[in-house]
């Protein structure tokens, strides 16, 4: 019996990342009501949380409405009324994926812009967004057998409907539904893999330099070691463990003087956390420890480079399975640590001169993220929770080494993990450890069984984002505009599961294949 707080519709998202908000506009398309209930106040996720430089690797095999999302991009930027810090043929963009001449998609972009994006498409849908409701992750999921009935957010809101997806980014309605999931990195002898596990030995790039001493006063053990240097690390080569590659905020920053809120000391900061900072540029660092790809508006899309950068490296881990307040204790972490590494490169009088004044003439955006003087809610939750299916992908498939024969989408980024640890080496002295960027190898299809659970654990549930996959070929799998389209692959399902009235794991391929390239998918 459904009280009055229950809210039916045919489908339920839990989750308005990208993938959420395009699997709930493809369900209104296909004509089923829908609602997409999202945790915080703001829809996209990374997409409009500050990651607009888009990673994909081949971009030709973005289609369906992850292609339209680009579209949209570029025809927001076709008005002069888009261009306020600077005139339109004054831009240029950087970074791993440009917009060439005559292209119709646009792949760099503001915050603010995709954000825009999406609530003109939603209001022009008419999707039906809930916003600042939690899942209760104790009791929150009413199962009958092996069917999702109805779910419960911390506020008593109950959510029915026949199909669910979960669009999060931390795999929190598969969880509390029992579905089978991991956390971590498997041992490269689960899979026959080759790059899974500890990967000291290929710790080449985005590396301290060598020899740095790892004491709080060198020389001196007895003085402990610096922050967040692992004491049990590394780990035996190629071996599995429960640490997550590290997060950040992907910050939008600029230059221009009126938009430009200045790096500032935020309350809290320990200058004891950029010691090792510090050393890594006394030893012979001389690079700007950022990835500043240019944005439009004389704004950047700033990711982590070098040893010692945004990456809070090791300081995740508990993350994924922590509680909501964990979570939040984290997340300011990160927050505090990325504002003091900032002021630190923009201030401490050792830090090279030329870094110091660089860092020093950017800051955050007035007109960004407004809420939080410029900075995001959305911390850069690259890996979490990973579904363990009937079928995972792994870097074979990656390869095409193992064939796909149920392809709802391709993947086309290199085998990509960020560090996940700092350790002391035999030689004692700090390393950093799981950075992995292996490429070489063509666009690779996902399979649809990817984001089905197991039948004995839910019939009427898809993951398109925690999907089923290895630490290493998610980390190839895991970009926005891929989670886009698994999105609309996982809608489409749903609503053909519903319409024959049968599980998800039962869905005739050819049926969801041909809908899909009728929906311009890009599958093969």
């Amino acid at each position: 019996m459904h009280t009055d707080k229950t809210h039916m519709t045919d489908i339920v998202i839990y989750g308005a990342t990208s993938a959420g908000i395009i699997a709930g506009i493809q369900a209104r398309a296909m004509g089923k009501s829908v609602v997409v209930i999202e945790p915080s106040g703001r829809v996209g996720g990374l997409t409009t949380g500050g990651l607009g430089q888009t990673d994909i690797g081949n971009k030709q095999v973005i289609g369906g409405l992850s292609r339209r999302f680009y579209e949209r991009i570029a025809a927001h930027y076709a008005g002069p009324e888009a261009w306020t810090w600077q005139r339109r043929d004054e831009y240029r963009d950087s970074g791993q994926t440009r917009t060439a001449e005559g292209e119709t998609s646009m792949w760099t972009f503001e915050p603010s812009a995709a954000l825009r994006v999406y609530h003109d498409w939603i209001a022009e849908t008419g999707l039906h967004i809930v916003y600042r409701e939690r899942l209760d992750r104790e009791r929150g999921v009413k199962m009958d057998g092996a069917r999702m009935v109805s779910i419960t957010m911390e506020s008593g809101r109950v959510f029915a409907g026949g199909m669910f997806i979960d669009a999060t980014y931390e795999g929190d309605l598969m969880a509390t539904a029992g579905v089978d999931y991991t956390v971590g990195r498997e041992a490269n002898a689960k899979y026959g893999e080759t790059l899974n596990g500890v990967q000291a030995r290929r710790a080449t790039s985005h590396n301290l330099v060598p020899g740095i001493d790892p004491f709080r006063i060198p020389g001196n053990p007895a003085s402990g070691l610096l922050p967040f240097i692992d004491r049990t690390g590394p780990g035996e080569e190629g071996t599995g463990d429960c640490r997550v590659q590290a997060y950040c905020f992907r910050m939008c920053l600029t230059d221009h003087p009126e938009n430009r809120i200045p790096f500032h000391k935020p309350d809290g900061y320990d200058e004891s956390w950029f010691e090792l900072l510090l050393r890594n540029f006394e030893a012979g660092e001389h690079e700007l420890p950022w990835i500043n790809s240019s944005m439009p508006n004389r704004k950047t899309d700033t990711n982590n480079k070098t040893g010692f950068s945004t990456d809070f490296i090791g300081q995740n881990h508990a993350y994924p399975e922590a509680s909501y307040a964990g979570r939040e204790r984290i997340v300011a972490r990160h927050r505090l640590y990325q504002q003091g590494l900032m002021w630190t490169l923009a201030n401490q009088p050792r830090v090279p001169g030329h870094i110091r004044r660089e860092v020093a003439r950017w800051g955050m955006c007035r007109d960004e993220f407004v809420e939080g003087g410029g900075w995001q809610e959305q911390l850069y939750i690259r890996e979490a929770r990973r579904m363990v299916g009937d079928f995972i992908m792994t870097e074979h498939h990656c390869w095409q080494h193992e064939p796909v024969a149920d392809s709802i989408g391709m993947g086309a980024y290199t085998m990509d993990s960020h560090n996940t640890q700092r350790y002391v080496d035999a030689n004692v002295h700090v390393r950093n450890e799981g950075n992995i960027e292996v490429g070489g190898f063509p666009p690779y299809p996902i399979s649809y069984r990817s984001i089905t659970p197991r039948r004995s654990e839910a019939r009427n549930l898809l993951v398109p984002v925690c999907l089923s996959a290895s630490h290493i070929a998610f980390g190839s799998i895991r970009m926005e505009p891929v989670f886009m389209v698994l999105g609309q692959s996982a809608a489409t399902a749903a609503v053909l599961a519903l319409d024959g009235d049968t599980p998800v794991q039962d869905v005739s391929y050819a049926a969801l294949k041909q809908r899909l390239l009728a929906d311009h998918q890009r599958l093969y």
